[in-house]
């Protein structure tokens, strides 16, 4: 292992320079489209005669719809249907990335979303199509090799050395100033890949039949913002198909969670000194118990019952059947839009903890075990965006879970302005960034040092950007008060 993790560290080291290129420089002809009326037929012969493997389906605006590929051609004709309109095959809504996006992103874009074309976008222009192909050309930063390993390992033994890796990759990428948001995505999605691998390893010990499940991902899991010192998160939803009881179901999925929890540590990630898993009774629950159960928060006024809340309010769907998940968060937006007294219950309580800004210094410290004198990142720095950013997606019925995504999606939606929420997730990341670098320098930290850190270590720079970084925060909390009244 020890070799293994050398290889892939040069590797990656060697090739981070390659993948920094801006996707626009990946693009070198212009995308093939076509209408959603053509039939298979015509777009076969489109990719004949360009010689491409996908074509970009538009509207009458020019604006994609979805995306055709050669795998989805081969299955078609092999079907038989060529005088089928091509709408009827197409990926719909496709994924597309800026042309400033990097090379890197779109890898792991890719990767995260299993996915082998993003669409290039210039200011809303469609420009071209970077395909899998295009980046293994770069030689993807051993991404395809990583996540291949991590698929193969048979044993968890295996896995955990695996995870090991992953760390140890990740705290290069640290070092090397790799933009947060990118890093983020990078360490979520081999988190994740980590985690599915270890559900399928000890899925294979249990009788799980007549009945759909799924491991649900909570907190910083589940809105895709882990960082070195994560601990578990997590829960499972499920539903009986021969009638089974949900104590009886619940009794075989059980000692599942529970070797799985156990699994997960083993590879790196704490068991959750909360009991916030998959293993706690209270959090294994069928489809109409997790409605009750959310039913049950929206009525409460506890300040307890609510940061309970915030944690599983986060949840996302991490393996088996995720069109459970998806009814819950269905099921949850339509309820949490009716009820304005929780989310102004919510807004209070995104109120009770304030920016680490100081009203006669620049910073506002105290002392903490293993950490005088320092600043907690995750508490008095990224919280308020994170509780921010979670009420408004309530609110507004916004189905994504990350901070960024959600803010961005406040924006899209005419919630909130683009210019501030363009500076608020600049300041968020700012902070994720100094938590990540933290966290990669000292790995011996406990879990609640480990998001610390001492403003006199920062140079200049960082000391006036950690600073505006907090007045953003203030900013959009006093945007929670005019708009809740508070």
């Amino acid at each position: 292992m020890p070799e293994q993790s050398g290889r892939l560290e040069r590797r990656l080291a060697s090739e981070q320079q390659t993948f920094a290129r801006p996707l626009r420089s990946l693009v070198h002809r212009n995308p093939v489209t076509c209408d959603a009326a053509a039939s298979v037929e015509q777009v076969a012969q489109l990719m004949r005669a360009h010689g491409v493997g996908s074509v970009v389906v538009t509207d009458q605006r020019a604006k994609p719809v979805g995306i055709v590929t050669s795998h989805d051609m081969i299955r078609v004709v092999a079907e038989d249907a060529g005088t089928r309109r091509v709408a009827e095959i197409m990926s719909p809504d496709p994924v597309s990335l800026s042309a400033h996006a990097l090379a890197y992103e779109a890898a792991v874009t890719m990767t995260a979303r299993r996915i082998r074309h993003v669409l290039v976008m210039d200011e809303g222009r469609l420009i071209g199509v970077v395909s899998e192909r295009d980046l293994f050309a770069l030689q993807r930063l051993g991404l395809g090799e990583i996540t291949m390993e991590l698929r193969l390992a048979a044993e968890l033994p295996v896995l955990a050395g695996l995870a090991a890796v992953v760390r140890k990759l990740t705290a290069t990428l640290v070092e090397q100033g790799v933009a947060t948001e990118q890093l983020a995505l990078f360490i979520s999605v081999l988190n994740d890949r980590v985690s599915q691998r270890v559900i399928e390893i000890v899925r294979k010990r249990h009788v799980l039949e007549r009945m759909s499940w799924c491991w649900l991902a909570f907190g910083s899991e589940g809105r895709v913002e882990q960082t070195f010192a994560t601990d578990q998160d997590n829960g499972v939803v499920f539903v009986a198909h021969d009638g089974s009881t949900p104590q009886a179901l619940r009794d075989r999925l059980l000692p599942f969670a529970q070797e799985v929890n156990r699994g997960l540590d083993a590879c790196g990630f704490p068991l959750c000194k909360g009991n916030v898993m998959a293993s706690n009774p209270a959090l294994c629950l069928s489809l109409d118990e997790w409605k009750a159960k959310f039913a049950g928060w929206l009525a409460n006024t506890d300040p307890k019952a609510l940061l309970d809340a915030s944690i599983c309010f986060d949840f996302r769907a991490l393996a088996g059947d995720a069109a459970l998940a998806a009814e819950m968060r269905e099921w949850l937006l339509q309820r949490v839009r009716g009820r304005p007294a929780f989310l102004r219950l919510l807004a209070q309580n995104a109120m009770t903890v304030h920016p680490a800004s100081g009203l006669l210094r620049d910073f506002a410290t105290n002392d903490a075990p293993e950490a005088p004198h320092s600043i907690d990142l995750k508490m008095h720095g990224t919280r308020p965006f994170v509780d921010a950013a979670r009420l408004y997606a309530l609110a507004h019925g916004l189905p994504q879970t990350g901070t960024v995504e959600r803010l961005r999606a406040a924006a899209a939606s005419g919630v909130l302005g683009d210019a501030e929420v363009s500076a608020w997730v600049r300041a968020f990341g700012f902070i994720q960034g100094l938590r990540l670098r933290a966290q990669g320098q000292d790995a011996s930290k406990d879990h609640a040092a480990a998001n610390r850190i001492n403003p006199d270590s920062l140079d200049e720079f960082e000391r006036r950007a950690l600073k505006e970084a907090f007045r953003q925060a203030s900013k959009l909390q006093q945007r929670l008060r005019l708009d809740y009244q508070l």
